[in-house]
């Protein structure tokens, strides 16, 4: 079900999903030493409700941050219930208005000893070069590449009918970044040839694999989806976090204990590799090429594995055993197998 909603949603480019703050610290704890000294942008982020940008004004003294940048586009339906913004003569209610905030320092100003939403809430307030209006806030926009050009690290959920584009935008910019994707990005043929050559890679993930994204109010179209009609959240199991910044994670060995054998590992009709159903089921001392599901990537340590390519036999044509093709495979080889006497 979920990825027939979320491809639902990305046709009809209906993707405006806002994570969850539990899931965006539960991800950032092991990103914390990128942070000291940076400026970060999170251009896809209403600020009226975005907790991306919750997550990062509250912690802009903890993390050490030089400077916070956060826009939305034009049009955002996201409206405030924590954090109401409004300059002088507009209504309780936030309009449809593109915003940038750009701060640099988050005081205590209410003098209770901490910094929380009321503090961030009177520094937009009472510091006018705080918050300032934009013209359409889209992240191709001359004014949204200005402010990516002084950031440091992007973090923020862009438009996953935009991946393609967004992470293109990153990389010409030389950019780092820590954003959430599908799965099936991986296949994408603009992002598959930046992972085999270990320009970005997958972060930890969400709590067990399930993602739950909050929908606005207007978007009713997610019912099939939607598990809790109060707080309007969308499960998804086949989104993640994508990042080229460096983590421990990237370097954890995998753990093998398949010993290989013909008769357990077939070889593809079109390539000169063995099918490995299961990444837990990898064999330690096969020294040539092996398929192994997408989700793989969860686990892979460059240290351990080279990627040789996606999906295509010799042929060009799908990996297949017997006629059949498995579902998406990528070929890797274990750079340190094993000997078969061990």
């Amino acid at each position: 079900m979920g990825n027939r909603n979320l491809n639902a949603a990305k046709r009809a480019k209906k993707d405006e999903f806002y994570t969850q703050l539990a899931d965006i610290e539960r991800e950032l704890q092991h990103y914390l030493p990128h942070f000291r000294g940076q400026t970060v942008l999170c251009n896809c982020d209403d600020p009226y409700e975005s907790n991306f940008f919750k997550y990062f004004a509250l912690n802009f003294n903890r993390l050490g941050l030089r400077r916070l940048l956060c826009t939305c586009y034009d049009g955002s339906p996201v409206r405030g219930t924590e954090l109401v913004l409004r300059f002088d003569g507009e209504a309780d209610a936030p309009r449809r208005q593109a915003y940038k905030v750009d701060i640099r320092a988050v005081p205590d100003l209410n003098g209770d000893g901490a910094v929380d939403l009321t503090d961030v809430r009177l520094l937009l307030q009472n510091d006018r070069n705080t918050l300032s209006l934009l013209q359409t806030g889209d992240f191709r926009s001359p004014e949204c590449v200005a402010l990516l050009q002084e950031a440091d690290i992007v973090v923020t959920n862009p438009p996953f009918s935009l991946f393609r584009e967004y992470v293109s935008q990153l990389m010409d910019y030389g950019k780092r970044f820590l954003i959430i994707g599908p799965q099936n990005a991986i296949t994408y043929k603009e992002i598959f040839p930046l992972i085999k050559d270990n320009k970005i890679w997958l972060g930890y993930g969400f709590n067990a694999g399930n993602a739950y994204f909050k929908v606005p109010d207007n978007k009713q179209t997610y019912a099939a989806g939607v598990y809790d009609e109060e707080k309007k959240l969308v499960k998804f199991r086949n989104c993640h976090w994508y990042t080229n910044l460096e983590i421990p994670k990237r370097h954890d060995e995998l753990d093998l204990v398949c010993r290989y054998s013909p008769e357990d590992y077939p070889k593809y009709d079109n390539y000169d590799a063995i099918e490995v159903s299961k990444t837990a089921n990898i064999p330690y001392d096969y020294d040539g090429a092996m398929g192994v599901p997408i989700t793989f990537l969860d686990k892979y340590n460059p240290e351990q594995f080279e990627i040789v390519k996606f999906r295509k036999g010799n042929d060009e044509k799908d990996l297949c055993i017997n006629g059949k093709c498995p579902y998406f495979r990528i070929l890797i080889r274990n750079k340190h197998p094993k000997s078969l006497s061990l």
